[in-house]
């Protein structure tokens, strides 16, 4: 180290400008790249909105070593190896942690009152010293990998990261101030299943009458919503696939695009996820996708450690804090490290389609600003895996191909899927990013950016996913999704006057419908299939109360909307890709009595532990290619 110090020139003494030799030219007479080289990394250069260095990176005609050696060379700035001579913890007192995220440096030696800062952008290096006022004058840059520099912000700043990443939305849009140890929390929910109890036992039949009610009720808003967006989606004839894109370099320079992908306890699909990411066809110079590992999940960094990747891909650990383990959490934590000025996300059994990122990238040059975030299609690869994998598959169709589609044309708030999302980074940093503790982040997400006058829309572009064909796991991972709808409606149910006046009444009526009515009529299914004994002519306990005509028109009606349900999929899956399941249309009615099943588990879940993530295992079936 000792070579190190002796090439350190004084920080306060004046230093007449250098002309600096253009870092292409330093490499060709260098003999790392070829004249041809050059000009072939300068011509992509016109093109796209990167860095010479990484853009040879990413063609394969230069090592990261060889560029990092080669910028020291060029700025007369020394490398130093952070993995052999880590910095000293003490020294994160020094710099501020969102002045190392925001320069990509990290405090690595302090020599007296000098202090050595990573960096591997040397060209930006005084604007980090004007930061830091007079402080920025006692700094001097030392070269560092990027990935060193990075993974050293997370040594000496990722628990201060993982604190912010748990609690970066306001509290009064989160639902992290409920205390799920609290000791009212079981006795309020004994005491109302009880006085249920209590109904039903001294007025029985107007008890069940009332929940009749209340169940048609959110029957009739879900068969409007659907009937809607059903008509909206037929007249307006979206056609989800569209043609391929246009190969020929675009008249705008290519952004950079960062896509998270959370990975937990994942086996199976961790190298399987890399060779399908592989076939993207963006500029890889451009791209950057983020693997965010838990930092105690050995089995997936394993998995990885045995796996090859591209130097467009890294893998960002996330610190334990306070047992909480999310999605959400992770995807708040690595997002300050991302560099892409549109940031994705998918999920680890995702397949997206190879053109994706062409096809996001330009939508957002040419959508108006107020377009935040763009939702793909989501579809499955295992479909033919078993009974229950076909019906999830129909269900995916009539909800991404018919009633989200409509939903959209109607102008209704769109809750996010989990996957295939792709956000303009300042609005979503603007936003606070993700809810850590809801565990559908997604959902809640899409009703803030509405909330806030943004704009959500579908884009034709599938990313193909893994059915869940196992009962019991379809069960936990659909009480997940209802768990987390029944919360997302509470929080912004929390001042519905300021909701109402945020979205307007229809928008208004159609989070109410998305997101409660959906789950009651998942917890009320029950009540409304005894409108088959109506239907078969025996008498209904609500003849008895409200008379039969008024019980006759609820089970007409109920059987309608059963009608309209089943017409809704075999449209959706009329498609030639999809058309194999038409016959399985019919079974549908033996197969969402599971998510009943899910309700209830997420109600016992909103009392006992609402901040649960109950993972979905992947890598069951195999991706058919």
């Amino acid at each position: 180290m000792s070579d190190l110090y002796l090439r350190l020139p004084d920080p306060m003494a004046a230093t007449p400008p250098v002309e600096q030799m253009p870092l292409g030219w330093v490499m060709v007479n260098a003999g790392i790249i070829t004249q041809s080289d050059l000009e072939h990394a300068l011509n992509l250069q016109r093109h796209i909105d990167a860095p010479l260095g990484e853009i040879l990176v990413a063609e394969g005609l230069a090592d990261p070593d060889d560029v990092l050696q080669m910028l020291s060379r060029q700025h007369n700035i020394p490398v130093a190896d952070l993995t052999a001579d880590p910095p000293d913890p003490r020294l994160s007192a020094c710099l501020p942690s969102s002045l190392c995220l925001a320069h990509r440096c990290v405090p690595w030696l302090r020599i007296g009152d000098v202090l050595l800062v990573g960096t591997n952008h040397p060209a930006d290096f005084n604007r980090l010293r004007a930061c830091m006022g007079e402080r920025g004058r006692r700094m001097l840059p030392v070269l560092v990998d990027e990935l060193e520099i990075r993974s050293h912000i997370s040594t000496l700043y990722g628990a201060e990261l993982a604190q912010r990443a748990a609690t970066r939305v306001p509290a009064a849009q989160s639902c992290r101030g409920w205390n799920p140890s609290s000791p009212l929390r079981k006795p309020v929910a004994v005491a109302v299943v009880c006085a249920l109890l209590a109904a039903l036992f001294i007025a029985p039949l107007w008890t069940i009458t009332i929940g009749m009610l209340f169940a048609f009720a959110t029957l009739v808003f879900s068969t409007v919503l659907k009937l809607a967006a059903f008509i909206a989606q037929i007249s307006k004839l979206v056609q989800v696939d569209a043609a391929p894109v246009d190969r020929r370099s675009p008249p705008f320079p290519l952004p950079k695009v960062s896509v998270l992908v959370p990975l937990l306890q994942e086996k199976e699909i961790a190298g399987k996820l890399i060779q399908r990411l592989t076939r993207l066809t963006y500029p890889k110079s451009l791209l950057e996708v983020v693997l965010v590992l838990e930092a105690d999940d050995t089995v997936t960094r394993d998995t990885i450690a045995r796996t090859d990747m591209p130097n467009w891909m890294s893998v960002i650990e996330v610190p334990s804090a306070n047992n909480l383990t999310t999605k959400p959490r992770a995807l708040n934590y690595a997002l300050d490290f991302c560099r892409g000025s549109i940031i994705g996300v998918w999920d680890a059994e995702d397949a997206p389609e190879p053109d994706q990122i062409e096809k996001v990238v330009t939508r957002f040059q040419d959508a108006p600003e107020n377009v935040a975030c763009l939702q793909g299609v989501l579809d499955y690869y295992n479909p033919k895996a078993n009974w229950l994998s076909r019906c999830f598959a129909i269900e995916y169709a009539t909800w991404w191909r018919m009633i989200l589609p409509g939903i959209a044309q109607l102008g209704l708030v769109i809750p996010l899927g989990g996957t295939t999302l792709f956000f303009r980074r300042s609005i979503l940093e603007k936003l606070c990013g993700w809810d850590a503790h809801n565990v559908t982040e997604d959902a809640d997400l899409g009703v803030r950016l509405a909330r806030h006058g943004y704009v959500t829309e579908l884009i034709p572009t599938v990313t193909y996913e893994e059915a869940n064909c196992r009962a019991w796991p379809w069960v936990k991972q659909r009480s997940r999704w209802l768990k987390g709808f029944l919360i997302t409606w509470i929080v912004h149910m929390r001042a519905p006057r300021a909701l109402l006046r945020d979205l307007g009444f229809m928008r208004f009526l159609g989070v109410q419908t998305l997101l409660f009515a959906t789950f009651a009529q998942f917890a009320c299914a029950p009540l409304l299939w005894s409108f088959w004994i109506t239907l078969a002519g025996f008498n209904h306990p609500v003849a008895l109360t409200l008379g039969a005509p008024t019980a006759n028109v609820m089970a007409w009606v109920f059987l309608l909307s059963a009608v309209l349900n089943l017409l809704i999929s075999m449209v959706a899956v009329s498609r030639a890709e999809h058309r194999h399941l038409m016959g399985y249309v019919l079974t549908l009615p033996f197969y969402f009595p599971m998510a009943a099943l899910s309700a209830y588990k997420a109600l016992k879940e909103m009392v006992a532990a609402p901040f649960y993530w109950d993972k979905t295992q992947h890598g069951v079936t195999s991706h058919t290619d």
